[in-house]
């Protein structure tokens, strides 16, 4: 009887232990004939180069907010991707303009295209403008991609953010959070970016969401002038985002 209920025993405790197990793996995603690592799909660089459509310039042009207008600051996106193998696809600089010499004002998010956009590593950072910038609830509380980790540089770098020496997570943006240009008479761009006046501004983002009282990628405050030792000074470095405009 002793051996009978021994053997019970040693049954339940299997059933219990397969049970568990197939609990965990349930959890982790994996199957039993199949390992968690597999589960992950991988992207070969060639798929991720085909997909790369977002990134932040690893460098500025190092004269501060002035980048030669949008044109200058268009064609800094195309030289740094043609650098990083892309130079096939058309870059533009997410960046608004101001009103001014009887021109109109441009939105930076009707600069970009329509979507979607990944980083150099093949990761997703938006599905499109609205997920970009929340413009919906369920767009906002789902939330983009943009962030420390997936904000790369063309070079598959990750760029200084706060807590890092130096912070450069100060990103030249003009606009604010829905995209959009500034419509009153302040300077928001270093007179559209084309300014190192000490007396300027430039409204900028900070990629790694950190600080600026809204965290937000593409609004979190005004520079304190426009020259590169301004932007240096208040954590930045005269660096800005670049899309694929498709």
């Amino acid at each position: 009887m002793k051996f009978k209920a021994l053997a019970i025993c040693t049954g339940l405790l299997g059933a219990s232990l397969s049970l568990s197990s197939l609990s965990v793996l349930a959890q982790t995603g994996a199957t039993a004939s199949t390992p968690a690592a597999q589960q992950r799909p991988v992207i070969s660089p060639e798929e991720a180069l085909q997909k790369f459509s977002f990134f932040v310039t690893s460098v500025g042009l190092g004269k501060g907010a002035d980048l030669g207008g949008l044109a200058g600051a268009d064609a800094h996106c195309q030289t740094l991707a043609k650098a990083a193998g892309a130079g096939n696809k058309t870059w533009r600089a997410y960046l608004s303009t101001q009103a001014a010499g009887g021109k109109p004002a441009i939105n930076a998010r009707d600069r970009i295209g329509k979507g979607p956009w990944y980083n150099v590593k093949g990761a997703l950072i938006a599905n499109d403008v609205g997920h970009l910038h929340g413009d919906t609830l369920a767009q906002a509380q789902l939330g983009s991609n943009l962030t420390r980790n997936q904000a790369l540089t063309e070079k598959g770098e990750r760029v200084l953010g706060a807590g890092d020496t130096p912070n450069q997570h100060d990103i030249l943006t003009g606009s604010k959070t829905n995209g959009t240009a500034f419509t009153d008479a302040a300077d928001h761009t270093c007179k559209n970016y084309t300014s190192t006046a000490a007396d300027g501004s430039a409204q900028v983002g900070h990629f790694d969401r950190t600080g600026g009282g809204n965290a937000s990628w593409n609004s979190a405050h005004p520079s304190r002038g426009c020259s590169q030792e301004n932007l240096v000074a208040t954590g930045g470095a005269g660096l800005f985002y670049c899309f694929v405009a498709n």
